[in-house]
């Protein structure tokens, strides 16, 4: 047809035929947006072009939104997971790259396809991207078609076979990861105490400084039978009785500096009230807590702030997030000021703001650009490139959070629809640019690229098995997660979700991910320098 001449037309139909395909599940496996790069060769076979730009864009808006989203989760996993899923991803990435490199050195098969075979068996689109933007070689998508569609069923059976051979015991490894992620994330508390430390007695809350002594909110006092707003300067009497929000080891200190405990229950001040409040203000995030002198301009506390599902213990160097929900009790008068400085606004969530997006983007390729020399003599210069570029300022940037006005984070859902957008554009294009050499490859290699793609997913799985029985600690169930992240398996993950109602793999996963992808990136860099 001669529509399909026009690259519009044969973009916006591959795409069509992709999601098609892609939602079709044989054995409840599915290839899901992957599948477009299979459609793509197909066109790309029988002579349908697309132009190049449209293939860059994609892969500058894909890599970009994958650096923003990871990048809170690279910084934190060294400070909060431990060494052993470090260890564990580093074992899978780099035994990968090290079976690639065998394979092209004993087998004669060109270093673009084997590093597409590399790809294609750890299912890594954003390695993919980086090995295209290393090599420029079209024969990169032909290995990563070619090793794909065993990288995401050899993952998924791994999973589900491994807990029935080696007889785990998941509801153990269920009550290991509660206890820990207990431990972590300590829940918050509220109760009731009755002053009778004769020490405290006639002392105001801010002379007490409660807050910084013990981690806990006053949320209420009761004196003299009414109740009374917990303001700074709000007087401990003997007998009155005081309400505090916090962890339980917040509240043992509030015990041993106020008084006993009590299951009397504190009404409301009838000019009082608590209520959740929305963070989308620009203004109010990445901003300490105690520089919005709340109390000062609303008569306003802060009890608790709820991110990502988990309720936080406020203090005053706490920097808000976007997102975040706040409970706050305040004088009603005063809580529709208390909404409008805060934002509370649902529809800001949704919306994206391109200005951050752009500046981002343009750092990233200046950056990518630059060239970075090591060594005299036999020097070794090393170039982040464009991927490697964009990737490592969207990280930064997302960890970074705001700089003066702007906002550099970016909505859940803004970064999931440009993320797909830019996947699908990237993913046509080099499909469509590999297919022209598809037959003529299988020809010249025949089944031996299937056997390498196979080993290339299954031996760095059972080597990371076997490291983590020297981590006498590491949880099953984060050990199936850690090894669909390491291998940047999202069939994986939701072959591996169904055995728990715990979070445990999802957890492990998006700590691993990250470290994962950057690694693979790197030695994917490593390997197009051998070719």
């Amino acid at each position: 047809m001669e529509l399909f001449t026009q690259p519009y037309f044969a973009l916006f139909v591959i795409i069509c035929i992709g999601f098609i395909i892609g939602n079709i599940k044989i054995a409840g496996v599915s290839l899901d947006i992957s599948a477009i790069i299979f459609v793509a060769l197909f066109f790309g076979h029988h002579g349908v072009v697309i132009p190049p730009i449209i293939g860059t864009l994609g892969l500058i808006l894909f890599i970009y939104t994958i650096g923003m989203q990871a990048g809170p989760g690279f910084f934190d996993s060294f400070r909060k997971q431990g060494r052993a899923l470090m260890v564990l991803t580093t074992i899978v990435i780099v035994s990968a790259s090290l079976i690639t490199f065998i394979a092209f050195y004993y087998t004669g098969i060109e270093m673009p396809v084997a590093i597409g075979l590399l790809t294609g068996a750890l299912t890594s689109t954003p390695g993919l991207a980086a090995a295209i933007d290393a090599t420029d070689s079209p024969l990169i998508s032909i290995g990563y078609g070619i090793a794909y569609p065993f990288g995401v069923i050899g993952v998924i059976l791994f999973v589900r076979l491994y807990p029935k051979i080696t007889r785990a015991n998941v509801k153990a490894a269920e009550d290991e990861y509660e206890k820990e992620s207990h431990s972590g994330f300590p829940d918050i508390l509220s109760r009731t105490f009755q002053v009778d430390n004769e020490a405290i007695l006639n002392k105001s809350i801010k002379e007490l400084k409660i807050r910084s002594m013990t981690g806990a909110v006053i949320s209420r006092i009761l004196h003299e039978g009414e109740s009374v707003i917990p303001a700074p300067a709000a007087v401990l009497s003997k007998g009155d009785l005081v309400k505090a929000v916090g962890t339980k080891d917040a509240l043992e200190k509030i015990k041993l500096l106020i008084g006993h405990e009590t299951d009397e229950d504190i009404p409301l001040h009838k000019s009082y009230e608590v209520q959740s409040v929305l963070v989308t203000n620009k203004e109010a995030v990445n901003k300490p807590l105690g520089s919005f002198n709340l109390w000062l301009n609303y008569q306003a506390t802060v009890t608790r702030v709820r991110r990502s599902g988990i309720d936080i213990t406020p203090s005053p160097s706490m920097r808000l997030q976007m997102g975040d929900k706040v409970m706050v009790a305040s004088s009603k008068e005063n809580m529709k000021q208390v909404f409008s400085f805060f934002g509370n606004n649902d529809k800001k969530l949704s919306d994206t703001d391109f200005f951050p997006i752009a500046i981002g983007i343009v750092l990233g390729i200046l950056f990518g650009n630059l060239s970075l020399t090591f060594g005299n003599g036999d020097a070794f210069t090393f170039n982040p490139g464009l991927t490697g570029g964009v990737l490592l300022v969207g990280m930064i940037l997302s960890r970074i959070g705001r700089t003066g006005p702007i906002i550099w984070s970016m909505s859940g859902a803004a970064t999931q629809l440009l993320r797909q957008v830019g996947l699908m554009f990237f993913l046509v294009e080099v499909g469509t640019k590999a297919g022209a050499n598809m037959v003529e490859t299988f020809e010249l290699y025949g089944y031996n690229l299937f056997i390498i793609g196979g080993l290339i997913t299954i031996v760095p799985m059972f080597l990371a098995v076997v490291a983590s029985h020297f981590f006498k600690k590491m949880n099953f169930l984060s050990l199936m997660g850690t090894i669909t992240g390491a291998m940047t398996s999202t069939p994986g993950l939701a072959a591996a979700s169904p055995m728990t109602d715990t979070n445990a793999p999802a957890v492990a996963y998006a700590t691993v991910y990250p470290v994962a992808m950057v690694l693979l990136i790197v030695c994917v860099q490593i390997l197009a320098a051998f070719g």
